[in-house]
């Protein structure tokens, strides 16, 4: 083997060390990840704000179907594309699921791609937000004003009038159709 063959060999042989070294440190961070979002969990439940509606942990366990204890009790986020809310376009309103206080009209709902329904403006006083630093990222949470359950994130990419994205997720919606719609 020639001097510049061996070289090159030298030369692969670090790029693949490197390579694994890499690949090591992405799986122990998705690894640790996952801790951290278990702990992102037990913290924002553990929230000392004050709600109109208020009950405890096994009462919303009754009242709700796990994936919706999931995302509203535990901050979760259902999957992308798996709520027949996001491409539900009938006139009338969508309310929480854990309390049924209305939340958004049809009027303000948009196709934004994502996956998860998508209105760029609530109804007056129906949500508050709390800033989520988890994720390595700082946004911006929503969840309902009455019972304080997490529907999901506003973005500011949506379309006028606001410019605002509210990304919900579907589970923690109800829709209930505009009285003297047929569809």
């Amino acid at each position: 083997m020639d001097n510049v063959s061996a070289k090159s060999v030298i030369i692969g042989r670090r790029y693949l060390l490197n390579f694994c070294k890499a690949s090591t440190a992405l799986i122990a961070f998705t690894w640790i990840f996952g801790d951290l979002s278990e702990e992102r969990e037990q913290t924002m439940t553990t929230s000392n704000e004050k709600f109109a509606v208020e009950k405890t942990e096994e009462e919303w366990l009754q009242q709700l179907t796990p994936e919706q204890f999931r995302v509203l009790r535990k901050h979760g986020t259902e999957r992308a594309g798996t709520s027949p809310l996001d491409k539900l376009y009938e006139p009338g309103i969508y309310s929480c699921a854990g309390c049924g206080q209305p939340l958004f009209s049809s009027e303000t709902k948009f196709n934004s791609g994502t996956g998860w329904p998508s209105f760029y403006q609530p109804i007056e006083g129906a949500i508050a937000t709390s800033i989520d630093k988890t994720l390595f990222m700082t946004r911006v949470e929503v969840h309902c004003s009455r019972c304080g359950g997490h529907l999901g994130h506003v973005f500011r990419d949506g379309p006028a009038p606001t410019g605002l994205r509210y990304c919900m997720n579907g589970v923690a919606l109800n829709f209930t159709p505009a009285e003297g719609d047929n569809s």
